[in-house]
């Protein structure tokens, strides 16, 4: 079931979030999570990912990258829909199947 999550940027079906190019790049904004993930990009063109106090980076299909507890990121917009699989590590509720 694809559950559209309301007040950010993605649709969610499962470990799979997809984030639509053409919302507003104000969206896109600089936070912290409260939770360790593991990140698996899936699909998208353009999108760049920014770690606070470093500069971004191009994401591309088949990246796999770590996003540690409380550390400041943002995405960076890009040309086509981005998909990723998010996968939470330590006490939230996803976990690899």
């Amino acid at each position: 079931m694809v559950d559209l999550t309301f007040g950010k940027p993605y649709w969610e079906d499962g470990l799979v979030r997809e984030f639509d190019p053409g919302r507003d790049d104000a969206e896109f904004v600089w936070h912290r999570d409260k939770e360790d993930r593991e990140i698996e990009i899936l699909d998208g063109e353009g999108w760049q990912f920014q770690l606070q106090d470093c500069l971004p980076w191009l994401l591309k299909k088949g990246m796999v990258f770590d996003i540690k507890k409380e550390e400041y990121h943002r995405l960076i917009r890009g040309a086509t829909p981005l998909k990723c699989r998010v996968v939470l590590n330590g006490n939230g509720t996803r976990t690899k199947s």
